[in-house]
């Protein structure tokens, strides 16, 4: 699969987050300011997760469709993943 601009973008968000996040504990920030940032970088992490299944799962859906075959299987494991990575 090849991955867009928009979700390598996303992960260069994140990891700007996880790189304050640092400073963060390095400065001796308060507990709830600490785990409030590590709350926004794991729900950016689980929407970042939930684009690249869905862009995936729509690529192998079209492919399927035009090999005549059924695309249960590959919701089912998209929802799979999806439950996984929380």
């Amino acid at each position: 699969m090849e991955y867009g601009t928009d979700v390598k973008n996303r992960v260069k968000r994140i990891e700007g987050q996880l790189r304050g996040l640092t400073k963060m504990m390095d400065e001796n920030k308060e507990c709830r300011d600490v785990v409030t940032q590590m709350t926004a970088v794991r729900n950016a992490l689980d929407r970042t997760a939930a684009v690249i299944v869905s862009q995936n799962l729509e690529q192998c859906i079209r492919e399927e469709k035009q090999n005549g075959e059924s695309t249960e299987d590959l919701v089912k494991e998209a929802v799979d993943l999806l439950v996984k990575s929380r």
